[in-house]
C-alpha cells in the first residue's frame, strides 16, 4: 500500500488497475491521486471504519461510466484542471457535512459534461505518416495512442517522355502542424525503385513541397524521396518512381501531327454555322407570337406604316401639280 500513497496520479493509476482490476476508476485514477481520493472520503466518513469503505466504493461507482473515455491528447491538461477543481469542490461539500451518495454522482455528471465539450481526436488517415493531430488519450490504462501507420508511404509511379516535364507534389491527406514544417528531397538513380534510404543522396537545392524537372532525361530515371519534417522530426516520407521513356521516331511524330490535324478538321458548312434569323411570317406562325401585347404592337406598326404611305402620296402629288 505504500506505493498507493504516492502523490503522482499516473503511477497510482497503474497500481490500482493492477491490484483491484477495476477499470471503472479509469479517468478518476488518471487525473487524481490516491491521497486526494482518500482525503475526500475521510472528510465525508471519518478516518477509518465501514463508512470509509462505503465512501470509496461509492466514489468509484459514480465514475464507472467514464471508464472508456478517449480524448484528444492535447486536451489532457484541460481535463486535469477540471478534475482538480472537482476534488476541491468535493472537499468543500464534505466539510459542510454533505452526503457523498449525492455529491459523487453530481461530480461525475459534471465531469461528463466537461468531457463532452473537449475537442475530440481526429480520425487516422491511412496509409502512412505520424499523425500527431490524431493522437488520443485513453482513460482505460492512462496512456496515449497514435495511429499505427508506417512512416514510409507507398511508392507512386510516374512515367514521362524524354524532354517533357516531371512534377512531384509532397503532400499528405492528413492535417500537418501549422508551423515549423520543412521538406527535404533525395534521389536514388540508376532506374532503381526502392524505399531503402541507404540508396538515396540529398538534393540540396530542392526545397518546398513541390519539385519539378524539365527537361526530363534518362539519367533522371529512379526514385525521388520527399521527407516532411516537423521541428526536424520526420512526419512522413513519400516516394516517386520516375520512369523516363524515349521520344517516338521523327516519322511517327509527323504522323501524329497529321492525325491531329484530321481530327481538328470539319466540313465547311459546320465551320461557318450562322445564327437562325427567322422571317416575319415564321415569327407570326409560332403559337406564342400573337399575344395581346404583340397584337397591339402590330396594330401600332400598321397605323404608322399607313400614315407614312399617305404622307408620301400627298407630298408626291403636291410636287407634281406644282411643277405643271
Amino acid at each position: 500500500m505504500a506505493l498507493l500513497a504516492q502523490d503522482s496520479a499516473v503511477p497510482c493509476a497503474l497500481v490500482a488497475l493492477t491490484v483491484f482490476r477495476a477499470p471503472a476508476w479509469a479517468c478518476l485514477i488518471c487525473f487524481t491521486s490516491y491521497k486526494e481520493r482518500t482525503r475526500i472520503c475521510q472528510i465525508f466518513a471519518g478516518i477509518q471504519g465501514p463508512e470509509l469503505e462505503k465512501c470509496q466504493e461509492a466514489f468509484s461507482s459514480a465514475f464507472a461510466d467514464l471508464a472508456d473515455i478517449e480524448i484528444n491528447y492535447d486536451e489532457r491538461s484541460h481535463l486535469h484542471d477540471a478534475f482538480t477543481q472537482m476534488t476541491h469542490s468535493l472537499q468543500e461539500i464534505a466539510a459542510a457535512q454533505g452526503s457523498f451518495n449525492i455529491a459523487f454522482p453530481d461530480a461525475a455528471e459534471k465531469m461528463r459534461k466537461v468531457i463532452m465539450k473537449l475537442k475530440g481526436a481526429q480520425a487516422c488517415v491511412p496509409p502512412c505518416g505520424f499523425q500527431d493531430v490524431a493522437r488520443r488519450f485513453l482513460c482505460y490504462g492512462c496512456y496515449s495512442k497514435a495511429c499505427n501507420f508506417p512512416l514510409d508511404c507507398p511508392v507512386q509511379d510516374l512515367t514521362v517522355t524524354r524532354g517533357q516535364q516531371a512534377k512531384f507534389s509532397c503532400t499528405v491527406n492528413f492535417q500537418l502542424p501549422k508551423e515549423e514544417i520543412t521538406y527535404s528531397w533525395k534521389f536514388a538513380g540508376g532506374g532503381l525503385r526502392t524505399q531503402d534510404q541507404s540508396y538515396f543522396r540529398d538534393i540540396p537545392r530542392a526545397q518546398g513541397y513541390l519539385a519539378r524537372i524539365r527537361p526530363v532525361q534518362p539519367t533522371h530515371s529512379g526514385t525521388f524521396s520527399c521527407s516532411i519534417l516537423h521541428d526536424q522530426r520526420p512526419v512522413a516520407r513519400l516516394y516517386f518512381f520516375l520512369n523516363v521513356t524515349s521520344a517516338p521516331p521523327r516519322g511517327e511524330i509527323e504522323l501524329q501531327v497529321s492525325f491531329r490535324k484530321v481530327l481538328r478538321w470539319a466540313p465547311k458548312e459546320t465551320e461557318t454555322l450562322e445564327p437562325w434569323r427567322p422571317s416575319l411570317g415564321e415569327l407570326l406562325a409560332r403559337p406564342e407570337a400573337l399575344t395581346p401585347g404583340n397584337q397591339c404592337l402590330l396594330a401600332a406598326l400598321a397605323a404608322v406604316a399607313s400614315a407614312s404611305a399617305t404622307l408620301m402620296v400627298w407630298v408626291f402629288f403636291r410636287w407634281y401639280f406644282k411643277g405643271n
